[in-house]
C-alpha cells in the first residue's frame, strides 16, 4: 500500500522560497520531524543533495541542521555510516513550554474550516485502501499507551484523511495546521479518558467515510475539533 503520507513527504523537500531560506528550512524539516513525515531514524539525504534539493546553499543548510541538532530534532554520526539522522524521540511541539501563543483561535478556526471541507471529500473520493489505512490508526492509536505513541497516531490518521479527499493542497494545507496544532496541543492535558473519547470519534469518521455519509463524517468532526477549542479556550481565561 502507498504511505498515505507521501504527499506530505515531497512536500518536505520542495525547494525554499527567499529571503527566509534559514529560518524556512528551520520551520519546514522541524515539522516534517514532529509530525512524524520523517520518521525517528530516518537518514537525511547527503548534504550536496539536500542543498540542490531545497535551492539553498549548503552553507545555509549546514546552519539549519545545526539549529535542529540543538534544538532535539536530529543527531549527527560521524564515520563511514554516518551522517544526519532524525533523533529516535523526537519534541512534538516547537516550544512546549512558552505560554499559549496569541493566534491560537486563528489555527483552530482554520483547523475546522479545512477539516469538515476535507472529510466532505474524503466521502466521495475515499478508495478501500485509504479506508483500511484509517482504520489501522485507529486501532494503533486504541492500543498506545503513552501520549507520544498516541499523538503521533493522530497526526498520521488527519493527515492520512487529507490523503483520502486526494486533493495535493489539502494534503499540503493539513500539514501545516498540524504542525502548528501540535504546538498548542503541548499544552493541554491529556488524560486516558479524553484520549478514549477522542478515538472514538475517529473511529466514527471512519465509519462515516465507509458508508458515503459526508454528512455524518461533518457532525462527527466538528464535535472532535470543539473538544480541543474549548480546553484551549479554558486555558486562555486561565
Amino acid at each position: 500500500m502507498e504511505d498515505p503520507r507521501s504527499s506530505a513527504v515531497s512536500a518536505v523537500f520542495e525547494p525554499v522560497q527567499p529571503p527566509t531560506t534559514f529560518e524556512e528550512t528551520v520551520e519546514r524539516l522541524g515539522t516534517a520531524i514532529r509530525l512524524g513525515l520523517l520518521t525517528p531514524g530516518t537518514r537525511l539525504p547527503p548534504e550536496r543533495d539536500l542543498a540542490e534539493q531545497l535551492g539553498i546553499s549548503r552553507s545555509t543548510l549546514r546552519q539549519a541542521i545545526t539549529t535542529l541538532v540543538q534544538s532535539g530534532h536530529l543527531t549527527s554520526v560521524r564515520g563511514r555510516r554516518g551522517g544526519t539522522f532524525v533523533v529516535e524521540a523526537p519534541p512534538l511541539s516547537q516550544k512546549p513550554g512558552d505560554a499559549l501563543r496569541d493566534d491560537w483561535r486563528e489555527i483552530v478556526d482554520q483547523r475546522i474550516v479545512l477539516e469538515l471541507g476535507t472529510v466532505v471529500l474524503a466521502a466521495e473520493r475515499a478508495e478501500p485502501e485509504d479506508i483500511a489505512k484509517l482504520s489501522h490508526l485507529v486501532d494503533q492509536m486504541a492500543d498506545a499507551e503513552e501520549f507520544e505513541v498516541y499523538r503521533r497516531g493522530d497526526i498520521g490518521f488527519h493527515l492520512a484523511l487529507s490523503e483520502a479527499s486526494h486533493a495535493p493542497r489539502i494534503v499540503a494545507q493539513m500539514t501545516e495546521v498540524q504542525g502548528e496544532l501540535s504546538d498548542l496541543i503541548a499544552h493541554i492535558p491529556n488524560p486516558p479518558e479524553v484520549l478514549g473519547h477522542s478515538n472514538s470519534e475517529h473511529r466514527q469518521i471512519v465509519e462515516a467515510l465507509a458508508r458515503r455519509d459526508a454528512a455524518r463524517a461533518v457532525v462527527v468532526m466538528r464535535s472532535h475539533c470543539e473538544g480541543t477549542e474549548h480546553i484551549l479556550e479554558g486555558l486562555r481565561r486561565g
